[in-house]
């Protein structure tokens, strides 16, 4: 028996054959076709957003929306607490990413993006992390106080609502992943939400080389087109969201029931925001603990991550140039996180022998 971190959710193998039956008529499978503008439609309703634009996967996205922003050169605060996909496409664009550190619960502190705001800052850059959301309201105020964008990754955001509000509708702009591992996949993809419909037509110029017409190229643009096999994925996986989010909600509950007691930090609702469940993770008290526990977990077939470890300050092509002892919270975080498993259809009793593999670890430490 091997459990995985993670188990990507999809339709039945006729409900996506039905989808795509259409394709083998027209043969339009990429640019803009049917499968391609109708998820495009659904989405807009589905995460209360005027204006999505989608994309062959997220970093891709990310990438054009901050050349989208039409930014001068300089720094974009971010976090280290998150994939290397953040900061690298802060660098990969030409900015210098400098890192905030977070609050107990993994997300962007305000008060230190603050303080690290200088003549040189050209946006903020925050990460929603494991379906918990970013502090939108202060982030919103120092936006506005200093007159400079906010742009979210939201990979781990897709369906998270506050106070009834989606996680698309914050700051700037928000970039989804639809990752094979998401909550909700398009096996590959990702998509830029906006209510800026001038940003939207930016955004798709950067997708498809700034082509305008047959004839016409009027910007530098690249190749993230969202094929129509992906887009048919997501229309079919976008029917089940809701049942999908509801059973890893059933999931996270019998963990917080399994594991309560034991010296662990674990996921804590916060006020008016409905969490999509995209992972659970849990804090243990030390590097060496949580480093024990996944052996423990891999000999028993249970395969847990250590997301985020190390910090992107701490990666080799980063190290020499930031300190991650300037970010202390996210350091204690990355040394005692590991997330367990955690998707739709994970048994009770996979739930149940993971728990107990952890709590055999911790009572004999």
């Amino acid at each position: 028996m091997r459990i995985n971190v993670t188990r990507s959710s999809m339709p039945s193998f006729e409900e996506y054959c039905e989808e795509i039956r259409s394709l083998w008529d027209s043969h339009w499978l990429t640019n803009n076709g049917e499968k391609h503008i109708a998820l495009r439609a659904a989405l807009c309703d589905y995460l209360q957003s005027p204006e999505v634009e989608l994309f062959t996967n997220g970093h891709l996205a990310l990438e054009a929306l901050i050349a989208a922003l039409d930014l001068k050169p300089g720094q974009i605060i971010t976090t280290p607490f998150s994939f290397a996909s953040t900061t690298h496409a802060i660098v990969r664009k030409g900015f210098m990413p400098v890192f905030a550190d977070v609050k107990e619960d993994g997300t962007i502190d305000p008060e230190c993006v603050e303080k690290l705001i200088t003549p040189e800052t050209r946006a903020i850059l925050p990460v929603h992390v494991y379906g918990r959301l970013c502090d939108v309201e202060k982030l919103d105020e120092i936006a506005q106080k200093y007159g400079i964008p906010v742009i979210y990754d939201a990979a781990h955001a897709f369906g998270v609502t506050k106070n009834g509000v989606s996680a698309a509708c914050f700051g700037t702009a928000s970039m989804f992943s639809f990752h094979a591992t998401k909550v909700f996949n398009t096996i590959e993809g990702g998509a830029i939400t906006t209510k800026s419909r001038e940003l939207a037509e930016k955004l798709a110029l950067e997708r498809n080389f700034g082509i305008t017409g047959p004839e016409d190229v009027v910007s530098v643009g690249g190749n993230a087109k969202m094929n129509e096999f992906q887009a048919a994925m997501g229309l079919c996986n976008l029917r089940r969201i809701g049942e999908d989010i509801a059973a890893r909600k059933a999931v996270h509950e019998a963990y917080m029931v399994e594991l309560s007691g034991l010296p662990i930090g674990l996921t804590a609702e916060q006020p008016g925001v409905e969490s999509n469940y995209a992972y659970f993770p849990a804090v243990f008290e030390s590097r060496e603990i949580r480093d024990a526990v996944c052996t423990a977990l891999a000999e028993a077939g249970v395969f847990a991550r250590k997301y985020f470890y190390p910090l992107i300050n701490d990666f080799e092509c980063y190290r020499d140039r930031f300190d991650s002892t300037l970010t202390p919270v996210a350091k204690r975080l990355a040394d005692g996180v590991v997330t367990l498993p955690m998707y739709s259809d994970l048994a009770p009793e996979d739930v149940a022998l993971i728990c107990r593999v952890i709590r055999e670890v911790l009572t004999h430490e």
